[in-house]
């Protein structure tokens, strides 16, 4: 029980030190438009023409006027605006901008919630395919190693407690892949449709190393970060999320786990056709211990 109320209160203080740092913001852009949904080139012309602190003119020309509000987008619209918020402040306040993005990530990660996707395209948004691509590749796995560390300290219990079934059929495959451990989780990064919320949570469960673990995040996750960052590179020319996660991507992300499977099979399969390595470590491990008694007495 004490290890649910240590949890809240770590996600208590990662919650109001965000909320903290969001106050710090500065008095935002006026988002404008027309009531009568003009076109783009029509409210670049208003936008041109009208001073933003001039709420009244902008009313009389039927051009609504509302501040943008920050918050995580839960869709295409709400990330094309805080895309055009962010980027208005990263020209003054780069290094704000940067500190708040990262905040907000971990926190997402770290906490295992959904919206990692949204992420990833606002960093190809604010700072380009290349830069942002690092940069999410580092909060993804800074972040998930995070939520690596609350889960073996406050949450094994729980996670067992709620699913049970998921947590038993995975320990099984981990099981049965212990030799080739690194390219199975590799695989299950690579793997599009592999809840990786899920994996952050369950690996102290596995008994899955923290480096192994690490490293396996940090390489797995680049074909999808690099997919995510890249449509946020071109935001403004697409207009559906379907648009980013098509068959065809879809099926790349599948052929590349497949590769990721490929060295471990082979290494399954060289132990399997060569069980006297097994018992050179068990007669290793044997002598070890053998002379390890020999000094106790």
């Amino acid at each position: 029980m004490r290890s649910i109320w240590a949890l809240f209160v770590v996600v208590g203080a990662a919650t109001f030190y965000l909320y903290i740092l969001s106050c710090f913001l500065a008095p935002g852009p006026r988002h404008m438009h027309r009531r009568d949904e003009v076109e783009i080139s029509d409210q670049v012309e208003i936008s041109d023409e009208l001073e933003i602190s001039d709420e009244p003119a902008a009313e009389d020309q039927g051009v609504e006027v509302r501040e943008y509000s920050l918050k995580f987008p839960s869709d295409l619209e709400e990330l094309r605006e805080l895309g055009e918020m962010l980027q208005f402040y990263k020209r003054e306040h780069t290094g704000y901008v940067v500190l708040l993005f990262c905040s907000a990530y971990l926190y997402k990660q770290s906490f295992a919630i959904p919206g990692s996707s949204f992420l990833n395209m606002l960093a190809g948004a604010l700072f380009g395919p290349w830069h942002g691509l690092v940069l999410a590749c580092f909060l993804t796995t800074t972040g998930s190693t995070f939520c690596y560390l609350l889960s073996s300290a406050f949450g094994k219990s729980y996670v067992i407690r709620l699913f049970p079934d998921k947590v038993d059929m995975l320990q099984k495959k981990v099981e049965e892949n212990r030799s080739s451990l690194f390219f199975f989780l590799l695989f299950l990064r690579f793997f599009p449709m592999t809840p990786n919320w899920f994996l952050n949570v369950t690996s102290p469960i596995l008994n899955i190393p923290l480096p192994m673990f690490f490293f396996s995040v940090l390489i797995g996750l680049i074909p999808y970060n690099f997919i995510c960052v890249r449509t946020g590179s071109i935001l403004s020319e697409i207009s559906s999320l379907d648009d980013t996660f098509s068959w065809s991507t879809l099926l790349q992300l599948l052929a590349i786990a497949c590769v990721a499977l490929f060295p471990g099979a082979l290494i399954r399969h060289y132990n399997q056709n060569h069980p006297i390595l097994d018992g050179l470590k068990q007669e290793q491990n044997g002598g070890h211990t053998r002379g390890q008694d020999k000094k106790r007495r």
